[in-house]
């Protein structure tokens, strides 16, 4: 008999019910677990491994900030134990999502405790333009410290939902942990072989400022925190400006944006067309950021290449 008793519990500000569920799976058969998008999907899946049964709502190279959840995405939600989300506002469907599923799992919120950047107006360089998620920037994931954080709220998550895997998920989480601190060195090695005064780029959303916080650079965005606002024809005169007066030397397209405007903004500034950054998705299998760790060590690699060789 499953116990389905539910508490109210208070982390940070935030407060989450918590649905408390038998103490193990059932014999032979995986947790069910949702991830909102495919960024936090790998997360998930390195820390709940074989013992798990992951369904991922929103794909490789799909776009979360204008999502639009299918049918399935609801049923799917119904068979979960655990659902892991970003939160910080970042998937605006979800709760309209919960509510019409009626699911009875635990919603796990993955930023629950990390260091939070305020969204695009509270930025201390202020390339904010017009839309906003909320007061708090959610693209937390750009920064491995946060991810670290995330690792954690995802193995007790998983732990209180089946404590019989309590030591694999802990072995699993702490074996990830290491691998994050690894490419963390990696990428602070990578844009400490950037000059400082050429630490700057464009890029076509305001997805990086934790990427900004823990390497030390400057992404100024054509748009603001969301995809689903285009920048009127005055702030990208105003951008323009911005590139020449501070001699940016490349632009990155996205992989979830159409890259028609940062390639307008390279003709007309001279800048140089540096790639395409992996902001708020995950490649497919055959692309070059098909896992969290290959997307930070593929932004690294990329804006540095870009950069020193312009």
């Amino acid at each position: 008999m499953i116990d389905r008793r539910r508490l109210l519990v208070a982390v940070g500000s935030a407060t989450f019910v918590v649905t408390l569920g038998s103490r193990a799976t059932a014999q032979g058969t995986k947790l069910p677990v949702v991830a909102t998008f495919s960024i936090l999907g790998d997360l998930v899946a390195n820390v709940g491994g074989d013992r798990i049964a992951l369904t991922t709502l929103v794909g490789p190279d799909e776009d979360s900030h204008v999502y639009q959840p299918k049918p399935s995405d609801g049923r799917a939600l119904v068979a979960a134990r655990v659902v892991v989300m970003n939160g910080l506002a970042f998937e605006g469907w979800m709760r309209r999502l919960v509510r019409a599923s009626g699911t009875r799992a635990t919603i796990v919120e993955a930023t629950a405790g990390i260091e939070r950047i305020r969204s695009a107006a509270g930025h201390s360089h202020g390339h904010s333009h017009g839309h906003a998620h909320g007061e708090w920037d959610p693209h937390a994931w750009q920064s491995v410290a946060a991810v670290k954080r995330y690792v954690q709220n995802i193995r007790d998550a998983l732990i209180a939902a089946d404590d019989a895997g309590r030591p694999i998920y802990e072995t699993n989480a702490a074996s990830y942990t290491r691998r994050l601190d690894e490419v963390d060195a990696e990428v602070r090695a990578i844009i400490g072989r950037i000059p400082e005064t050429d630490r700057k780029a464009i890029t076509t959303h305001d997805a990086f400022a934790y990427f900004e916080r823990d390497y030390g650079f400057d992404f100024i965005p054509a748009q603001g925190v969301s995809t689903d606002a285009e920048p009127t024809a005055q702030q990208i005169a105003r951008l323009i400006r911005q590139i020449r007066a501070q001699g940016v030397k490349a632009v990155f397209a996205e992989n979830i944006t159409n890259p028609r405007l940062v390639e307008r903004i390279a003709r007309e500034t001279g800048a140089r067309m540096g790639g395409t950054l992996y902001s708020d998705a995950l490649s497919d299998a055959s692309g070059p950021a098909p896992t969290y760790i290959d997307l930070m060590r593929h932004n690294a690699r990329t804006v540095a290449s870009a950069i020193v060789t312009a």
